[in-house]
Order: structure tokens, then sequence, then C-alpha cells
């Protein structure tokens, strides 16, 4: 098949294109490149996958993998762009698309709102309106474990109410279902939403906690730990959510919800692990104990997330990765990324 992932330079869509171009598809990533957080890590990820920096820096050039010639091409651009991204499905006749890029970061949102719209609403309006006149025969989208807000019943269900954001960034990816509902009723798209709980690994975002706190401790800095260490998450390693992407990918919906082509999954660990066990792994991995600043809760966090993955399950998906092995994994790669 031939799949666009948006977002390709991204954590989760790196991963997701290394993947994919594995398995024998024809794989077209595309992402700005925004400067949220280090460009030279998007970049070095793109380097992974056979493209050229110098060529990739450039708006709109078709860039080709010297790893992967025939699997694998690259553009640069915004999905705000409502001239450009129509022109490159129409060029390249996708059959799936993959819609990870979006403006990422709850705190972010809360100093630069405007940038989440036009990334996460107006690009998601052109990516459905691309889908819609070019026929896609599936579009599954990043959702977020953020829509939960402050829910009290645990583990987190996609039956619960997800009325009560509170943070933009949450805010935008609950309308991303509802636009996507609104987009397999009335053309029949078959849309999947996946709302991810807590993804690390290599390649993570470095302003993401796994990589602060190595960060820290690798200097012998000290790490805030917010809440006072009152936190759980949900976990869950890279390599079970692109498997758990994949199998999404190949059961798109048929009128499962109200009769319509739509499906919203947990895709989590399905088991919580503190915060403080988490730490107590990466500490384990680079052989010294953190020095800790405890702090209160940050606005637009919560203090745990616990996802029901029973949905997913039905489809095969199982998250296999243990705490312990993934965090190994992770240090590694950190430590050879970073030169520590």
């Amino acid at each position: 098949m031939k799949i666009l992932v948006t977002g390709a330079a991204g954590f989760i869509g790196y991963h997701l294109c290394e993947e994919l171009i594995a398995q024998g598809h024809i794989v077209l990533g595309i992402d700005n490149v925004n400067d949220y957080y280090d460009i030279n890590l998007k970049y070095a990820r793109l380097a992974e996958l056979g493209i050229v920096r110098e060529q990739a820096e450039i708006f709109f050039n078709t860039c080709k993998s010297e790893t992967f010639k025939d699997s694998f091409q690259f553009v640069r651009m915004n999905l705000e762009d409502r001239i450009k991204l129509p022109i490159l499905f129409e060029d390249h006749k996708f059959d799936i698309v993959c819609h990870l890029g979006a403006q990422a970061g709850v705190r972010y949102s809360i100093e630069n709102p405007e940038t989440y719209i036009d990334s996460n609403i107006v690009g998601f309006l052109n990516i459905l309106e691309c889908c819609r006149h070019h026929h896609i025969g599936h579009l599954l989208y990043a959702s977020s474990s953020s829509v939960y807000g402050e829910n009290k019943k645990i583990p987190f269900s996609t039956d619960d109410n997800v009325d009560y954001p509170i943070s933009l960034y949450a805010a935008t990816k609950k309308s991303n279902e509802l636009m996507a509902y609104t987009y397999s009723h009335l053309f029949g798209i078959p849309t999947s939403g996946l709302r991810f709980f807590t993804v690390y690994g290599p390649w993570g975002r470095p302003d993401m906690a796994p990589i602060l706190f190595a960060n820290s401790i690798s200097k012998n800095e000290p790490i805030k730990v917010f809440n006072n260490g009152d936190m759980s998450r949900d976990f869950t390693y890279i390599d079970d959510i692109v498997n758990g992407i994949q199998i999404v990918l190949h059961n798109p919906p048929s009128n499962s919800f109200k009769n319509k082509p739509y499906k919203v999954y947990n895709i989590g660990n399905g088991s919580p692990e503190s915060l403080g066990d988490f730490i107590k792994e990466i500490e384990n991995n680079f052989g010294v104990e953190a020095k800790k600043i405890f702090l209160p809760m940050q606005a637009g966090d919560v203090p745990r997330t616990w996802a029901d993955i029973s949905e997913i399950k039905k489809l095969g998906y199982k998250s296999t990765t243990k705490i312990n092995e993934g965090v190994s994994k992770f240090v590694e790669w950190f430590k050879k990324y970073y030169n520590y």
C-alpha cells in the first residue's frame, strides 16, 4: 500500500515510517520540522530513514531516501497549507493516511494557543478534506489520553465522558475526534482515532519526562518531581505503540459506531506505573540515585492515567514490553545519542 505519514520527523512518526517500510509499504512522510523542540533531533530521525538534511530543509522539496530508495520519500510542509496539501494527495494517490502530525505539548498550549488552532484544528480539517476528495480508504489519526482531563474513574474507558478538557491541547484532540465523526457520517470515510498513553523509548521527545530525567541524572543535576511524586502513568513503550498502530491500520472500522465507519481506541500499556518506579529504573540504568526537587502539580497536568485497552485488544493488540526492559533500551539509546 501507499501510505502518507504526517509528523514523520516526530517520535512516533519516525518509528512508524521505519516499520511500514520494513513491511514493504511505500511511504511518504511530511513534517514542518518546527522548533518546538530541538530540530537537530528531528533531522537525525530523518537521517535514520535515509533523508539528507540539506534537502529536507527546503520546503516542498520531495526528498528520496538514500537508504530506502523505492520505499520512502519526505516533504517538508505545513498541514495548514490548503494549496500544497491537495496537490500532494493528487500526485501520490495514497491508499491510507496515518495522521500523527500536530503541535504537541500540554503546557506549551497555555502560552501559545494560536499554534494549536493552526496545526491541530486547521491542519486536521485540511487532512479530512483531502481524504474526502481523494477517496482515502482509511484515516488513522492521533488523539491523546489528555482528553480524559480530571476523570476520576479508572481505568479510562473510551465510553467515558470527555467533555471537560483542562488544556487547549486536549481540547484540540477532542475536537479532532468530533470532526472525524462528522466526516465519517457525512462522507463515509473510515476514521480511527488513537488515544496515546505516555509513550517513551529511543528517539523520544526531549520535552518529555524520560529525557528530562535522563539528561539531569547524567549531569548530576536535580530532577523536578511534580505533585510531590504522587503521580502514576500508563507508560507505553514505542514498539508496542507502533504495533498497535499497524493493527488498527489494517482494521478500518465498518459502521461500528452509530452505524458510521468511526472508532476511537485507547492505546497504552493497560497497567500504570508510579512515577517513582519509573525514575528508579532510570537511576538503575545510570547506576546513581537522582537528586530530587519535589514540586506541586503543573497547570494542565493530571495525577494519574490508566488505559482501558479492552477494545484494541479485540483486534489482537498486546503491550508486551515491561518497564525495566523499555527503560533499559531507552537509556542505552540516550547514552549513545547524547554521547554520555
